[in-house]
């Protein structure tokens, strides 16, 4: 029996976020944390080489002014509408931190991304969550109940699947009195943005990341977009926590992804591509999915448990994500890299199949 200590009885216990594998091997193809497989555009990487290391002994801008207003203009909208955080993490963290603090339970996909709940038990909040229908969409229905705030992906992760606009307001509609937060992680890989609804709803919080499809999730750079007041809550919140969270390389090179908007649209472009092109060599071996809108992809073999392939493929270098979890532990997400690594993907599986194929 494990001895608990006196000091241990006043300790904040929860159960972490469990992140992807980061392996660092020779030859390995990485396909579990939903990175992007291209460099970052051209003018981020001759900054980087240029950023002047003197001023590294100065704290940063801590109001990210620069990055602010290049995102301002970038989405057509008010410095004062946008907040900026380390990584789309950062933001939802202080998002639920300012705007989940009712007495009802906020609500959830019971599919979504698992840091819901962690920052959920983090910070005492109560939850609940909505299950998706059997074709892995939200149900609107199930979000109009009392509620203390309401926030679900769109493309969900890790499904991949796009909620229409119609369906995102219907849920606005329907929750006035609450903040609805929409995760916009992968949104630029396919869908229409919620952004385009702020102006009528003074409770939507928008948010995406440079982490996917701006190829910056090394540097943790996440915003939100919203009503100037909740934006204005947000950084109460946030500079009475840690007023200089984002480091200057970070604000510097932000700006200038967002500047080139040309080779952005060039990246996201050519995953898409290939994320159809594999679509249908993975339908072809066998595999059904949601449709994904996102840079991944969510599929079952026919024959073939996930667990297994997940760990044949990891002997191989190919990595791949997997959760021993209700509904989805026979599923593989695969996230879209390179044409070269998807199709070396492809091809291991295309063998292993043919000498593996059994009834589940």
């Amino acid at each position: 029996m494990v001895q608990v200590m006196k000091w241990e009885e006043n300790i904040r216990r929860v159960v972490p976020y469990v992140a992807g594998e980061q392996p660092n091997k020779p030859g390995m193809i990485k396909l579990n944390t939903n990175e992007c497989p291209y460099p970052p555009a051209p003018g981020v990487q001759k900054l980087a080489a240029q950023l002047d290391c003197d001023k590294l002994r100065l704290y940063p801008d801590s109001y990210t002014t620069p990055l602010v207003e290049a995102l301002a203009e970038y989405y057509h909208v008010e410095p004062c509408e946008v907040f900026v955080g380390v990584g789309s993490d950062d933001v939802i963290s202080m998002a639920f931190l300012t705007f989940f603090n009712g007495k009802e339970p906020i609500l959830f996909p019971d599919v979504t991304y698992s840091f819901y709940d962690v920052w959920a038990e983090l910070y005492r909040i109560p939850y609940k969550t909505c299950a998706l229908d059997e074709n892995w969409h939200i149900r609107p229905g199930d979000y109009v109940q009392p509620n203390g705030g309401i926030i679900f992906p769109n493309p969900n992760a890790p499904t991949g699947l796009l909620e229409s606009l119609d369906t995102v307001e219907e849920i606005l509609q329907a929750n006035r009195d609450v903040v609805v937060i929409v995760d916009e992680a992968y949104i630029d890989f396919g869908g229409t943005s919620a952004l385009q609804l702020i102006r009528k709803y003074d409770n939507l919080l928008v948010v995406q990341t440079f982490s996917k499809s701006r190829s910056m999730a090394g540097l943790r750079i996440g915003f939100c977009i919203g009503n100037e007041k909740l934006i204005g809550y947000l950084n109460d919140v946030k500079y009475s926590f840690n007023s200089y969270t984002m480091n200057l390389p970070a604000q510097v090179l932000g700006v200038e992804a967002v500047r080139d908007g040309a080779y952005f649209k060039e990246t996201t472009a050519r995953i898409v591509a290939t994320r159809e092109r594999v679509k249908g060599e993975l339908r072809a071996l066998g595999f059904t999915f949601p449709d994904s809108s996102a840079n991944f992809i969510f599929a079952s073999h026919e024959t073939i448990p996930a667990r297994q392939l997940f760990e044949a493929l990891r002997e191989e270098d190919i990595y791949v994500r997997h959760w021993d979890k209700p509904r989805i532990s026979d599923f593989l997400r695969i996230t879209i890299g390179t044409d070269e690594e998807m199709d070396r993907l492809i091809g291991f599986l295309r063998d292993y199949i043919a000498q593996n194929g059994q009834d589940k």
